[in-house]
């Protein structure tokens, strides 16, 4: 039961206060006339205006509430460095046995709230390590007369400092780690997102040192950069200076570079050594060089599409004059340009990316020895298309020259004119040069397996020594044979009569469609590639694709960035199409093999937010611990610093102690108020004094 008096004015207080000033005004002007009753008429105002005042005595029956401790305890990736676990546990044990004590004390009941904190994705919000956010959230739920103080138990790296812009009560910092940590980090600076293939791309980085480092650590350290899983590259760079790093990526698509530091002894940790960039290789422009035999219908439709693409720098070059033309025409009335063919096939055949023969036939225009050099210029690495017309059947075929030796298909010099509808082989159903071409038909398959493609008139009869036959023609003949010669890759359309599909004949066909991937395939776009695994990850999610021409698949090995090996079991969602998905339980990079075929992703950064700077410090919470009146002190050898409960307005901290604030709050149950200045009494006694002050004033 508490008691107090209290006021509930019978008039607003200013018009209180207003005759309060008359009250005292008319006494003195009573004192200066000399008139006797002066004190009893003052006396008279004053029970006037205490009546007017009502004052009352006020009981309460409260019921004392306990006040309530928050506790924070960061248990994050960072807190599991060196010797942290074990400190936190101690802390814990000793915090728990003393706040224990505390809650018992009947004169200030403390209730006890613990929060534990663990690593946050950042999808749907920040990463990191979220304490203050946290805490906020917990002080939300409770009236703020009520708290006592919050401890954190954390290493002090947190990256939420605003969340937290107020609290009604001490938060003190008790550290995990040492004092005398320091740690190395790599950092990039800038990545490029896409990089040209074959160009040199620049990767600014640094290694940076933080905490106390021992001044005997080398100026110089080796960088091991590796590139979608290859053989890493050693680079050596300044310590604390910002490099630049000189890379040139080898092929198209997304390439994951992995940069590795080596860990010092007495390095706080490695996982903040490495870090992961994604640069998406494109290429600057694809040279193709188009050789047409002779003119025919189909030649524009071929220069169309490769004009079409604006990626695509298309040579192209019709033989319309042979060397054995002989019809009386002068020389000088000629407007024809000379065929530079030393020049394309001998000196700069290796700067074109695609040579296309469309109907080409021998006629002396390019000597054995060019045609040689092409063959070397795809074992190489470089991509020839042949389209086949009826010359390849005879004696000018191309496949009479020592380009045969790079060939997947020797003619049978036949060439059969009938209407057919061509077929994707059993293979090709896999092949993603042709797989999925049956949805680009104007009409649906028939019930036969024949695609509602238009028909063509015309095949040349191959035999297929090697290769892949993806396409075929009436009774299962070659139609489109793709082969990989070398480091090069060759394809052969035993036709020329595509060009009826991009015409519309009986409806058309996929055209367009086959013949730029097609030219892609040659030119060793990674996504068309027969055999491959891919890993895609969104979020913590990671797709697992794995596309081969086989028709079934082993198990995929995942290797995490912390080394642990589980299996994955594919399921075919397309012919030649494999899937599979994992979540992913940790950042960084992971390995993926099937077999021989292998892979890499990135999942996240390389190293955690936790592991930007994992130095125990306590700079970062400092300026909220002296907003509050808290304390920031390191775990002792001993366990956790001393508890004590402190009245509000005291200090909160001290050396090897932390305090915690007596609130004392209360529910009110029930309130009893008496009247000390009943309105009869007082006017009673207002009149008895100037009755009074009259009969005194009146002698």
């Amino acid at each position: 039961m508490e008691s107090s008096v209290s006021f509930a004015p019978l008039i607003p207080l200013p018009v209180l206060v207003a005759l309060a000033v008359l009250s005292a005004v008319l006494v003195a002007v009573a004192l200066w006339r000399g008139l006797t009753g002066w004190w009893l008429r003052g006396l008279a105002a004053v029970v006037l205006l205490l009546a007017l005042a009502e004052p009352r005595w006020r009981q309460e029956d409260r019921a004392y509430l306990p006040d309530i401790a928050f506790v924070v305890t960061d248990a994050t990736a960072s807190q599991g460095i060196d010797v942290r676990p074990a400190q936190i546990e101690a802390a814990r044990a000793e915090l728990d046995a003393r706040l224990a004590e505390l809650a018992t004390d009947p004169a200030a009941p403390l209730e006890v709230r613990r929060i534990t904190v663990t690593d946050t994705s950042g999808e749907g919000g920040p990463p990191g390590t979220l304490l203050l956010s946290a805490l906020a959230e917990a002080a939300a739920e409770v009236s703020p007369d009520r708290i006592a103080g919050a401890i954190l138990l954390t290493d002090g790296q947190v990256h939420d400092p605003a969340a937290l812009a107020e609290f009604p009560a001490p938060v003190h910092t008790v550290l995990t780690g040492r004092e005398d940590e320091w740690d190395r980090r790599l950092r990039i600076d800038t990545a490029p997102a896409f990089a040209i293939v074959g160009e040199a791309v620049e990767l600014r980085l640094s290694v940076e040192t933080l905490g106390r480092a021992p001044a005997t650590l080398p100026a110089r350290t080796p960088l091991q950069v590796s590139v979608n899983g290859a053989e890493p590259v050693s680079f050596m760079v300044e310590a604390d200076t910002v490099q630049t790093l000189p890379l040139e990526l080898d092929r198209g698509g997304m390439n994951v570079l992995q940069i590795t530091a080596p860990a010092l002894e007495g390095e706080l940790t490695d996982r903040n050594n490495q870090a992961i960039v994604s640069i998406n290789g494109i290429r600057d422009r694809l040279r193709v060089l188009l050789v047409s035999g002779e003119p025919y219908a189909g030649e524009r439709t071929w220069r169309n599409i490769l004009k079409s693409d604006s990626a695509v720098d298309l040579v192209h070059f019709t033989i319309l004059r042979p060397p054995e033309k002989q019809d009386g025409v002068p020389v000088f009335e000629l407007s024809l340009i000379a065929f530079p063919t030393r020049e394309l096939f001998m000196e700069k055949v290796d700067e074109f990316d695609l040579i296309i023969f469309d109907r080409y036939r021998r006629r002396g225009v390019l000597p054995s020895l060019y045609i040689d050099n092409i063959g070397r210029y795809v074992r190489e690495g470089g991509a020839v298309l042949i389209a086949s017309g009826p010359a390849f059947a005879g004696a000018e075929s191309l496949y009479r020259t020592p380009l045969r030796d790079v060939l997947p298909a020797a003619p049978t010099a036949r060439v059969v004119e009938q209407g057919y509808v061509p077929r994707i082989s059993e293979i090709g159903k896999r092949h993603p040069v042709t797989s999925g071409l049956e949805a680009f038909a104007p009409r649906p398959t028939g019930a036969d397996g024949v695609p509602g493609w238009g028909r063509w008139f015309r095949l040349i009869e191959m035999e297929a020594r090697q290769g892949t036959t993806v396409m075929e023609g009436p009774e299962g003949r070659p139609l489109l044979v793709l082969d990989r010669p070398g480091a090069g890759r060759i394809a052969m359309l035993a036709s020329d009569h595509a060009w009826l599909w991009s015409r519309g004949y009986e409806g058309g066909g996929p055209q367009r469609e086959l013949l730029r991937r097609l030219a892609h395939w040659l030119m060793q776009e990674p996504e068309l590639e027969e055999e491959v695994l891919v890993a895609e990850p969104a979020g913590e999610e990671v797709t697992v694709t794995r596309r081969t021409l086989a028709e079934t698949v082993g198990p995929v090995t995942v290797t995490s960035p912390s080394g642990e090996e589980t299996t994955l079991t594919l399921t075919q969602v397309a012919p030649g199409t494999w899937q599979a998905r994992f979540t992913a339980a940790e950042h960084g990079i992971y390995r993926l093999a099937e077999g021989e075929t292998e892979a890499v992703t990135a999942v996240g950064p390389a190293a955690p937010k936790e592991f930007e700077n994992p130095v125990s410090t306590g700079q970062v919470l400092a300026p909220l611990a002296d907003a509050t009146g808290g304390g920031t002190l390191r775990v002792a050898p001993d366990g956790a610093p001393d508890l004590r409960r402190v009245r509000e307005g005291r200090v909160a901290e001290g050396r090897g102690w932390i305090g915690l604030v007596r609130r004392e709050a209360y529910d009110v149950l029930d309130i009893r108020l008496t009247p000390l200045a009943p309105g009869w009494m007082m006017l009673l006694l207002a009149g008895s004094l100037l009755f009074l002050a009259w009969r005194i004033e009146g002698r």
